[in-house]
């Protein structure tokens, strides 16, 4: 049996409630509340599209050691919300390690609890910040016959499941690694910028009634990919990452964004 690939999961279990630079020291002054970061997701999609109240971006990549995402990813990652959002004062990363929490498969609790213990970068008065988790494991919710690249799960934070994106690029007759990444990643980021339909609003009828929150075209970024076990090797078969359709990026710019 095919094991069908979920290209993302949006973390809905929470609705109640550029440079690149290495070990950025961990304060954060002038932080406002840190609940602040710790929304539904999709509900600070114009604060993270638009220059009105945050002028510029920080994103804190956090990864289990041995598990750090490519570098090509990465900068695909900041490319892409540098030509999506307006972030005049700019968009900076910074990355480090932390050991493995030895509780693969992780539980969707779990991936929140690894959030609240290890990140240090909140919004300030101008800033806006990120929090992107890649794990040494896969997602409880895996079965079978499916599983889970990723999860955005709160307004800025997602996670990326990265041993299993290693499990599905190790042979050469698999997807690129730093393809697969770009394209988990960037998608994942979509649902915190309001993709489909998520806080971002729709300008035309165009989110999958059968998939909530997804594109129903089949090259958008945005599209549920989770229909066949060729799924994900499809939406990267051309070489190059899934772009946003012209009917979410006319979404985007509603929401002030590029």
């Amino acid at each position: 049996m095919k094991k069908v690939i979920s290209l993302l999961t949006i973390g809905l279990f929470l609705s109640v409630a550029s440079c690149s630079k290495e070990d950025d020291p961990l304060d954060n002054p002038v932080a406002v509340n840190p609940n602040t970061n710790k929304q539904q997701t999709g509900s600070s999609s114009n604060d993270l599209l638009s220059d009105k109240k945050f002028k510029s971006m920080v994103i804190e990549v956090v990864y289990v050691a041995g598990f750090e995402p490519s570098s090509t990813a990465i900068n695909n990652f900041v490319n892409f919300l540098t030509a999506r959002t307006y972030k005049p004062n700019g968009i900076s990363v910074i990355k480090r390690s932390i050991p493995s929490p030895g509780v693969s498969p992780y539980t969707n609790e779990e991936i929140v609890s690894i959030e609240d213990a290890n990140r240090t970068k909140y919004n300030t008065s101008d800033q806006i910040a990120v929090w992107a988790f890649f794990t040494d494991g896969k997602s409880s919710k895996d079965t079978d016959t499916s599983v889970i690249l990723g999860t955005a799960y709160r307004n800025t934070s997602f996670v990326i499941y990265e041993q299993t994106i290693h499990s599905l690029s190790d042979s050469p007759f698999e997807p690129n690694r730093s393809l697969l990444e770009t394209t988990v990643i960037t998608h994942e980021v979509g649902h915190i910028l309001g993709f489909t339909n998520l806080g971002t609003a729709l300008q035309s009828n165009h989110e999958d009634a059968e998939h909530p929150k997804h594109c129903i075209e089949k090259t958008c970024l945005m599209y549920w990919s989770s229909e066949t076990g060729g799924g994900i090797s499809n939406m990267v078969s051309g070489g190059a990452a899934p772009q946003l359709d012209a009917q979410c990026i006319a979404d985007l710019r509603a929401n002030g964004g590029k």
